[in-house]
Parts: C-alpha cells; structure tokens; sequence
C-alpha cells in the first residue's frame, strides 16, 4: 500500500474534506468523517440525496425507487451509525421479508419461494429437484466460511498490486476457486441447473453472467438467506435520506443543486473544488460520483496517468436496465413483493445481454412494494417497478427508436405473471432507459453496476480508493474497490474515510464532542 501522504496545511479549524456526491458511499464517508471532528462539505448536483438510491415521488402521491430495491446485511450501515452515535433502527425502519422473493422459471412454469427459513427453503428446492435439498446446508457452511475468510480483504484498501499477497488474501484463496464461475461453483451443491439459477442470479446485483462471475461472489445469494432481505418503510431511498437528516445534524454542509466543476490541482496535490467558477479551498476530496462518467470531466486527463481517458474508455462495463415505474390503479395481494421472471432460456437470455443484442424475449424483475409497505401508493393502489436487463451503450443500441417499442414488450412480458391487464390501470409511468441513465443520472456508458467485477477489474486491479496519481484525492462507490451493492459501497466508504483520517492525521478515538455547526466554508472559500 502506499506509503500516506505527507499532511497538508490545514484550515485553522481543523481539516476540511470536500465530498462530491450524496450517494450512498458519499453520504457515508461525509458521516464518518464528521464523526471525528472534521469539517465536511458534501457537493450534489440534484435536489435529492442518494444518487441511484434515491426515491422517485410523482403528483399522484406514488414513492418508487429509482435504483436498488434490495436492502442487504444492514450490519454495516448499523455500523456507521454506531459510529455516530445513532442506532440504524431508530432511523429507518427495516421489514424482513418472507419469502424473500419469489422466483418464476418460465420454462416449465415452476415457482420457488425463497425463504431464510431453513427447513421450508429445503422443501422448496426439493419441489425442484428432490435430490438437490440436502445441498442447501452444505452451500450455507461453505459460503459462511468464504465470507469468513474474504471478509478482511474486502475491508481493507490496495495501494498497489502488491498489496493483493497478504496474509488474508493467501488465507482466503483456497476457498475462492478464482478458476470457477460462480454457476460452476454451485454445482457443487446442486444438480439442477433451476436450483443452481436460484443461487446465482444474484450476480445481476453486479450486472453480472452466473455464467462468467467469478466464484466469489456465490456470497451474494449466501447473504440473504444468513442475514436476510428487507424492505425499508419508504424504500431504499428513505435510507439515504436518512443518512443526509443524520449527516445535516452532524453539521456537514449539504449542498444540493450544486454540481462541482472540476477537482482543482497544483503541484500534484488537490487544493480543494471549483463549484460555479469559485474555488472551495479542501484538505481532501472524495469522490462519489460514478467513475466512468465523472472522472474524466473532474481530473484533466494530465493527471491521470494510470486511469487515463483511453482506459476508462477500454474498461469492461456491466449490463444496463430499462426501467418503467408504474402507479397502477388496484392492489395486487398475490403477487410478491419482489418476483423474478427467468427467461425459459436464461443462458441465452444472459449471453445477448452481454453480446449487445437487446433481447426479445428477456428475464423481467418485477416489485410490488405496497404488498409490504402501502405507503408507497395512494390508498387502492400501488407501484410496480420493472426492470429488464439490457446491453449498456457501448453496444449502440437507439434508444430514441427502440423505447416505445421496448414498453410494450416489457409490458407484455408482465401477461406470464397474471398482470396482463396492466395498461389500462396505469395512472402514472416514467419510463428511464440505457441513454437515460447516462443523459439524466450521470452513469458512464448507462451501466447501472458500473465496472464488471471480474478477476481483473476486482481489488488492486479496480480504481483506488486512495486516488495515488493526485495527492488528498479519494474514491468511493460502486465503481472503486470493493465494488458495487449498498453494503459493500458502505463498507468502501469505511475504508476511504479511513485513508482520509489517516493522511489527515485525525487521531482514532472518541466521537467529536460537540456536533458541528460552522457553516462558513463557502463563505471564507
């Protein structure tokens, strides 16, 4: 790892950090670092916090999220909090779900219920394939000890390639099977390749093939049924606004509607942002927006000489989604708060995706929130949030052409779970494709995941969360190490906001002893 950088001149008062972007690893480092006394100014160039993980209100009185609607392993955000003196439970409330989901293989027409609940999941898989039930366990134990092992290699920073051979990583190596993917993985436990497809579509959390993801992350499905999935009262987004409430409180400076300009340099060094022309003097700066979109226009390409334009350019990209958010006249008792519809030919489905062919016949991932939480919908109605999975941008597909064309399909694809009736019971509909994403949310290329997380583009080999090419410049988000999903984005914000301290020399210790309240960083520049 790199060695600190020698501490800068600090503000009178102590250090300031500039954070771009109110999203969930921005929001969390921004919480971090005013735990400690630091002063915090956090730049967002909406009106909302969040980011992707934000909530998406119509007239109509309906709430959607834009982005994930999975919350997972609360433990780390409960974590922060704790760290700020909250507890995460007094701030948002967080509803297990069970089942957690309910899967649909169109193919025969079967129907799994996951549930964290052991014994019932084993019958559930049994309803599959008989013989692949007593595999459940198994999967449970072997994946608990992968976590156990790849859980401090996942909490720590790379500062260089080298960094990769510690002694955890060493550890943890012989339980990663890197040569595997993570379906191949699975058939160590189940036969059936339905079973092994309830275990492993998890991976489009990363944007990711089963077929093509490293082995590592059979974590993902392992952590629902360890630590369960929930629903947010409100949705994700209420956890990030949340977090912005308890970060205002511990007087960092929310800026929203303010878009950072550049991160300024001299020397090598950052000297804080340029926010409408004006400098904003900074000890520090961490980044929060999305790497491929941002960086580029953030850092002249002078000063990226590892992740230059052309790099960035040549990255390996995840999947993108086409989206509609729907208020729909009615409620839908029978139909679960999150289902998965899989394509009868799901690895075909996978490989157009990957290939850049926009599928006709795609796997659609259906919620209906207000099955659990009514509040998202005026009362005798609901949101249904629907995503598909399509090629990102750098495949060329013509959104302006396709969109009308990809609503029906899409809506069609909703007749196999009983919703065909759906049209005329809309009252409300945004719809945000590929080109959306980039044109209106800021996501480089429209690759909801950001960068894929294969063997090459995970750990050292992914951007830093220590920027090394510019001095007191950092990282956090889906696109750095360790990568993409809520908790793991949490759990990089830890370790950015560490680095932070560290290079800043803020002392590990007590909380801040008074919550601050000076709002005059912009005023003094």
């Amino acid at each position: 790892m790199n060695a600190p950088l020698a501490s800068p001149a600090l503000h009178p008062a102590g250090p300031h950090v500039a954070v771009i972007g109110a999203g969930p690893g921005g929001l969390a480092a921004a919480l971090l670092l005013a735990a400690r006394g630091v002063k915090v100014s956090l730049f967002e160039k909406d009106s909302v916090p969040g980011g992707r993980t934000r909530t998406l209100t119509t007239p109509e009185g309906y709430r959607f999220d834009l982005g994930p609607t999975f919350f997972l392993y609360p433990r780390i955000l409960a974590e922060i909090m704790a760290a700020c003196g909250r507890r995460l439970e007094d701030e948002v409330e967080l509803i297990r779900l069970d089942p957690q989901y309910r899967l649909v293989f169109e193919g025969d027409g079967a129907v799994l219920d996951a549930t964290p609940d052991i014994a019932r999941m084993e019958a559930e898989i049994a309803r599959l394939c008989p013989g692949d039930a007593a595999g459940f366990r198994p999967f449970l134990e072997s994946n608990r000890a992968k976590l156990r092992a790849f859980t401090p290699v996942l909490e720590r920073g790379f500062g260089s390639h080298s960094a990769i051979f510690g002694a955890d990583m060493v550890r943890a190596l012989k339980l990663l099977r890197p040569h595997l993917s993570v379906d191949q993985d699975l058939a160590r436990h189940f036969r059936d390749p339905r079973v092994r497809l309830a275990f492993s579509f998890q991976t489009k959390y990363l944007g990711m093939s089963p077929f093509r993801c490293p082995s590592l992350f059979t974590i993902l499905s392992f952590l629902e049924y360890e630590h369960g999935v929930f629903h947010p009262r409100g949705g994700c987004g209420a956890v990030s606004e949340a977090m912005a409430r308890v970060a205002g409180e511990m007087g960092v400076n929310i800026r929203y509607d303010t878009p950072v300009d550049r991160v300024d340099v001299v020397d090598g060094r950052t000297t804080g942002v340029t926010v409408a022309g004006r400098h904003i003097a900074a000890d520090a700066v961490v980044v929060n927006a999305d790497f491929a979109h941002a960086m580029p226009k953030l850092l002249p390409g002078t000063t990226r000489k590892r992740w230059t334009d052309k790099r960035i350019a040549a990255a390996r990209y995840s999947c993108s989604t086409f989206m509609l958010y729907l208020g729909i006249e009615g409620v839908f008792p029978d139909l679960a708060h999150h289902t998965i519809l899989l394509a009868e030919d799901y690895k075909r489905n996978i490989a157009e995706v990957d290939g850049g062919i926009l599928p006709e016949i795609p796997s659609v991932y259906v919620q209906n929130a207000c099955v659990t939480d009514p509040s998202m919908a005026p009362p005798g109605h609901s949101t249904l949030y629907v995503l598909v999975p399509v090629p990102n941008l750098r495949h060329g597909a013509d959104w302006a052409a396709e969109a009308a064309r990809y609503r029906e399909l899409a809506l069609d694809r909703l007749s196999v779970l009983g919703l065909g009736d759906i049209r005329a019971r809309i009252r409300s509909e945004k719809m945000v494709t590929p080109q959306d994403w980039q044109d209106d949310y800021a996501v480089g290329y429209g690759a909801t995941f950001n960068l894929t997380h294969d063997l090459m583009q995970m750990l050292s080999f992914r951007p830093r969360n220590r920027f090394a090419e510019v001095g007191g410049v950092y990282l956090v988000g889906g696109g750095t190490h360790p990568g993409s999903g809520l908790p793991v984005i949490y759990e990089g914000a830890r370790i950015t906001s560490k680095l932070v301290l560290d290079d800043l020399g803020v002392a590990a210790g007590p909380l801040a002893s008074a919550v601050m309240t000076d709002r005059s960083i912009l005023a003094a520049g």
